[in-house]
């Protein structure tokens, strides 16, 4: 795992008392239990693929009475704690590396200090096809908490291989000319393969129009 620092801000120290799941959990400090989000991850919530998962390996990750270390960033909407929890290793980054949980982009300037070993944690993991990045197109949990995951399935059209392009097996896109950008098509977070005319999967690891 790659070697962290992290930001000299206010440490709370405190013993596992539960966890909620995949990316939150309560402890027990000298000023009584508080409940902490991991800071600029996002893990499948309980009842999405991988949920499970992820909640019981942060569990025997962390167990109950296990301290803890927990350096906090913000807080949530909910009162809780946002942090990053360590305890002889970082767990936010952990829990990404294992393919539990994703980079949390829409909140990465929260942890400056840790952001590039997040992103190669999560750049290692897709490449191994770790935990939820096993599946062929994983939907993160900020799309699954707003009901925008789609399942795609193929859809039979005639004379497919005039009409379709190959490379966009689930969907029927017209092959280039013209070039179409995400933003002409309807579809977003399905499987592209090679060569890719349209340009719809920029980074190349075989999803296009992830956002």
């Amino acid at each position: 795992m790659i070697p962290i620092q992290v930001s000299q801000a206010p440490v709370i120290t405190g013993q596992i008392v539960s966890v909620g799941d995949g990316d939150t959990i309560t402890i027990k400090t000298s000023n009584g239990n508080i409940t902490v989000r991991l800071a600029c991850i996002d893990a499948p919530e309980r009842n999405q693929s991988g949920g499970k998962e992820a909640a019981q390996r942060l569990t025997a990750i962390l167990p109950k009475g296990m301290s803890v270390k927990v350096t906090p960033v913000d807080k949530d909407q909910y009162g809780r704690t946002v942090g990053i929890v360590v305890t002889t290793q970082n767990i936010n980054q952990q829990l990404v590396q294992e393919g539990l949980a994703w980079v949390y982009e829409a909140y990465i300037n929260k942890c400056q200090n840790i952001a590039t070993p997040l992103r190669q944690a999560q750049k290692v993991a897709k490449e191994k096809r770790v935990g939820l990045w096993s599946q062929s197109n994983p939907c993160p949990p900020w799309d699954y908490r707003k009901n925008q995951c789609v399942t795609a399935s193929p859809v039979p059209v005639p004379n497919q291989q005039k009409k379709c392009d190959p490379s966009y097996p689930d969907f029927c896109i017209p092959p280039a000319p013209p070039d179409l950008n995400c933003g002409d098509i309807p579809q977003r977070r399905f499987r592209v393969l090679q060569p890719d005319p349209h340009k719809f999967d920029r980074d190349k690891d075989g999803i296009g129009c992830e956002s």
